[in-house]
């Protein structure tokens, strides 16, 4: 069995067993919690507020029987784990669809069946497609539309997406939302919130994965994508940021016939991106196609910060010599402050600087950083760089590095906004995209190479000037804020006032400790002297003196051998503390 395979079987037994405890545990609560609403982040959606115990019950019985029914304990073949996640609903789906882009997590074999859940979902009949249209418009939808093809062009997880054509004449792609969707996808994540929190009471602080958080962001992610208004906002928005690129194109959105559950798109067709064979035969060039990918998409991460969260192949197809991107619902966006600090990222990366990646890490901490260990992050960051920096850039492996960074910097003490955790996800799904274009080219090489080719000298002296702006005003606020210390500091050593507060690298109370080793120094010294007196005495025959043995000597010397022994076994447990910290 290969490591991966290993991998996956420990996981599913941890799994069923995990599962199987737990279901035990919310069962007996939910016997004394019958009639108890549930809030996944404080009650104030909708979906959330029609959560009630008895239903997260039934859901959690359903998706136990489903997974006992597919025995994970003794075996998972590919074609079984996704028809598994499918009957586990919507929600299960999208999680299959990302693994199936996860090759440091999943073989070859599972990560090929999972790639059939990006477009191959079980479809909707017509009779739903045109219910949930009609609930959606005020007016007939035959006022709307001409012809509603009945076969769809793709069935995902969420929604479905049919060909038709308006009764002004334009052919247009209807992407309709599933009904109930909603509130499925809200119940599965409050369930997965439980089972995270369950699960975090036996996993040690630096072994796990905040769950949690993963969770949160996944709610926040799910709320956007089935909300089909977003959706058409990104389209217009993307169409802008991209309109001067040749090669790069979206649908045409449709704003007045847009809904929270359908979005009208113009309808695209082209040429599948991982269809190499057939990009081939029409001439493309596939290398080019790679590069161009990877070049604009570092282009919406780092200049338009606002870039594609999900750009997997089912996502992009080739038509007209555009790439064009079909489904918007995922969006990420990064500030001006976050695409800075990703530059210097990437260039500290390209260059194996510790120091220039440690610097944006913690620009990118959305908590206080002034309590990191800088020598420790250092010293992890040069440990990463060991591993990942020192090979080639085209032998990088991304989604290894990323997560390595991201585990690296939780436990650290520097935590990562949520917009980072998602482009890192995201370049995953990249690399895993670009490697069929280019199976010899990391996706950090291309990326440093549009650093470098867009790295003008007005651009450098604009970024170098802004920079030295804000490091002035920082330096100056800094020296003001010194002097202003140093002068309230005058004022009360005149006064007696001045306190000196004393902190040591690897102890947490400096002063405690030093009244330990002088205790122990002076308790030595005593020893020392007991034994030495003690040895006048006995050599003396100093009285009293029982069976030629000096009294007094004797107890000096019984004494003596008792302090030393206190000594020394205080010393070994302090050693011992330490060693266990």
């Amino acid at each position: 069995m290969r490591p991966s395979e290993e991998r996956l079987a420990r996981a599913a037994r941890t799994a069923q067993e995990l599962l199987d405890a737990w279901y035990e545990s919310v069962s007996r609560e939910q016997r004394s919690h019958d009639h108890q609403t549930i809030g996944l982040f404080g009650g104030r959606s909708e979906e959330e507020r029609n959560l009630t115990r008895g239903s997260r019950l039934a859901r959690i019985k359903e998706m136990v029987g489903i997974i006992r029914r597919y025995d994970i304990f003794h075996g998972l073949t590919p074609e079984s784990l996704r028809r598994m996640l499918e009957e586990l609903g919507p929600t299960f789906v999208k999680a299959g669809q990302i693994l199936s882009m996860r090759s440091e997590i999943l073989p070859e074999s599972f990560r090929h069946e999972l790639a059939k859940l990006r477009t191959s979902v079980e479809p909707m009949d017509r009779e739903t497609v045109l219910t949930a249209l009609r609930a959606e418009y005020e007016k007939p939808i035959e006022d709307i539309f001409d012809a509603i093809d009945d076969r769809p062009l793709g069935s995902a997880s969420v929604a479905q997406v049919h060909k038709a054509r308006l009764v002004t004449g334009e052919l247009v792609a209807v992407k309709v939302q599933r009904p109930h969707v909603q509130e499925i996808m809200a119940q599965d994540i409050s369930i997965m919130r439980s089972l995270a929190r369950y699960a975090a009471r036996f996993m040690p602080g630096e072994q796990f994965v905040d769950l949690q958080s993963v969770v949160d962001e996944l709610w926040q992610s799910f709320r956007e994508e089935t909300d089909f208004l977003v959706e058409a906002r990104s389209l217009e928005e993307f169409r802008r940021n991209n309109a001067e690129c040749v090669y790069i194109d979206c649908p045409k959105p449709y704003p007045s016939l847009c809904t929270r559950h359908v979005v009208i798109m113009d309808y695209v067709e082209g040429i599948p991106i991982n269809d190499v064979s057939r990009l081939s035969a029409e001439g493309y060039d596939i290398a080019e196609i790679g590069i161009k990918l990877a070049d604009n998409y570092t282009t919406q991460m780092l200049d338009d910060g606002f870039f594609h969260a999900d750009p997997h192949p089912g996502n992009l197809v080739v038509r007209d010599g555009k790439i064009v991107y079909l489904d918007l619902g995922i969006m990420g966006r990064l500030s001006s402050h976050d695409r800075t600090a990703m530059r210097d990222m990437v260039t500290a990366v390209a260059r194996c600087d510790s120091a220039a990646l440690a610097d944006g890490l913690k620009r990118f901490s959305v908590s206080d950083t002034s309590g990191v260990d800088h020598a420790h992050l250092l010293a992890d960051l040069d440990a990463m760089i060991a591993d990942y920096g020192l090979a080639d850039l085209s032998d990088l492996d991304v989604g290894a590095f990323m997560t390595a960074l991201i585990s690296m910097a939780q436990k650290d003490g520097i935590e990562l906004p949520s917009s980072v955790t998602m482009l890192a996800r995201s370049l995953v799904t990249l690399e895993g995209t670009v490697h069929n274009l280019l199976p010899d080219t990391s996706i950090v090489e291309i990326i440093h190479a549009h650093l470098v080719a867009h790295r003008t000298i007005d651009g450098m002296i604009k970024s170098e000037g802004k920079r030295l702006a804000q490091e002035s005003v920082s330096a100056t606020h800094g020296l003001l804020g010194a002097a202003s210390e140093a002068g309230l500091a005058m004022r009360m050593l005149t006064r007696g006032q001045l306190r000196v507060n004393l902190d040591l690298a690897g102890t947490a109370d400096p002063l405690e400790d030093l009244s330990r080793i002088a205790n122990r120094l002076t308790m030595s010294v005593i020893v020392a002297g007991l034994f030495i007196g003690s040895s006048v005495v006995y050599y003396a025959r100093i009285q009293p003196v029982i069976f030629g043995i000096p009294i007094i000597g004797f107890l000096g010397y019984l004494v003596a051998f008792i302090l030393g022994v206190w000594v020394a076994q205080d010393i070994i447990r302090e050693s011992r503390r330490r060693r266990r910290r």
